[in-house]
């Protein structure tokens, strides 16, 4: 699909998917507003929380969050490659506040799925006719022989993780040797942003081509094969050569097992060992510790939803969206969020207004920079499809692999708006 179309795709679909400020009435038989309370305050439950408040401005919207300040997965890799400061990425929920969402920052205890509520660790309850649950990913410490959070402040997985691990994984980058090596170590899916492991590594292989050209990237991927391959491999070889290596997890046994955090060693499943003087290990995952704590999980570690409003089977009027959803073929990326927020805002709106759902379609936009100047992108739509969702064939699109450098520009300051654009149509 040429890059044009793909915009203006873009475009109409993702107002389609906002589904309006419809400004529904709700059912006149209550003596007070209906409540909806949001656990999770990331893209997900930002964009939940907005979306009521523009669809329905009669409900009590509560959003719940430890953190007064939320750093994205977005472009954290920019971050890491000196290209962004910290604060560029770092976004609060005062917008949110300004349309009328009330915030509690507080630690999370639990949710009661049961009883709609969640449990703060200070002893108190908040409870709402609708419960949102939107707890992100978990690491699965396990996966990893000698690497847990007792590691993690030595050998950041900075995804994101917050400032401090950007910053100690940027300065570790800086403070490397000239000659040194970076090893990227990449879990196997489903995970948090799929093409995001393969963007950081072209974007410190870009800091180490301006700053320490004998310095090399190797990725040790658990799997075979990756989101943008053809693109991304394109882009390697033109950008950064021999600097910057991959291998798969069962073409060469490269799957990492096991971390010396002290020598920064690693072993994958080949028995192969491999040394580095900068070690960014980004572990398996699973959903957030909210919903496996409350009995939500499947075996696999995620949350099983109905497509069309993302409830949970089995408990009434409970929703789960973003990372922690099982929602294929939807990745687990931010815009995937924001989209299935928008739909399950939608459904909870009209059915507290006694409405019927409407079908609606929802699509996947993703970005990546190989460089400053060297973005590429893919575009997927989905529909409903009974209680799942299927891709619609033909109806996104992706970067062409043969493309000149100002396409390639263009696609990097398109990626810099679709930040701005997906950040203000999440937290206001």
């Amino acid at each position: 699909m040429p890059r044009s179309d793909r915009r203006t795709l873009l475009r109409g679909l993702a107002g389609a998917a906002a589904l309006g400020a419809l400004g529904l009435p709700l059912r006149r038989a209550r003596a007070a507003p209906p409540t909806v309370v949001i656990a999770g305050g990331g893209f997900a439950g930002a964009s939940c929380a907005l979306a009521l408040r523009r669809l329905a401005p009669q409900l009590r919207v509560t959003l719940v969050d430890r953190q007064p300040r939320f750093v994205t997965g977005p472009f954290c890799n920019a971050v890491i490659a000196g290209l962004r400061p910290i604060s560029s990425i770092t976004q609060s929920h005062a917008g949110l506040s300004a349309a009328g969402v009330r915030i509690v920052h507080a630690d999370i205890d639990g949710v009661e799925p049961a009883a709609r509520r969640i449990r703060l660790a200070d002893g108190r309850t908040i409870g709402g006719d609708r419960l949102v649950i939107a707890p992100g990913i978990d690491f699965d410490w396990a996966a990893i022989d000698g690497y847990g959070p007792a590691q993690v402040e030595r050998i950041p997985h900075a995804w994101p993780g917050g400032a401090e691990a950007l910053r100690t994984l940027r300065q570790q980058l800086r403070a490397m040797p000239d000659n040194g090596r970076v090893v990227i170590s990449v879990p196997d899916n489903p995970y948090r942003c799929p093409p995001g492991p393969y963007e950081r590594a072209s974007l410190i292989a870009h800091f180490l081509k301006q700053h320490k050209p004998q310095a090399s990237v190797l990725i040790l991927d658990a799997k075979d094969h990756f989101s943008k391959e053809p693109l991304f491999r394109t882009a390697w070889g033109t950008r950064y050569g021999e600097r910057l290596q991959w291998r798969g997890g069962r073409r060469d046994g490269a799957r990492v097992v096991a971390v010396d955090s002290q020598s920064r060693r690693v072993r994958t499943i080949s028995g192969d060992e491999y040394a580095a003087d900068v070690l960014n290990i980004i572990p398996p995952q699973r959903a957030g510790r909210l919903a496996g704590d409350a009995g939500l999980t499947d075996a696999a570690g995620w949350v099983p939803v109905t497509a069309h409003d993302f409830s949970v089977a089995g408990h009434a009027g409970v929703h789960v969206i973003g990372d922690a959803a099982r929602a294929e073929p939807m990745p687990k990326s931010a815009y995937a969020a924001n989209m299935q927020a928008k739909l399950c805002a939608h459904a909870i709106a009209r059915d507290l207004a006694g409405e019927p759902a409407v079908e609606t379609k929802l699509i996947n936009a993703c970005y990546s920079l190989v460089a400053p100047d060297y973005g590429i992108s893919i575009t997927e739509v989905y529909r409903l499809d009974g209680d799942t969702l299927a891709a619609i064939a033909n109806a996104g699109g992706i970067s062409a692999l043969a493309a000149d450098s100002q396409t390639r520009a263009a696609e990097a300051d398109y990626a810099r708006a679709w930040y701005q654009n997906i950040v203000r149509d999440s937290f206001g």
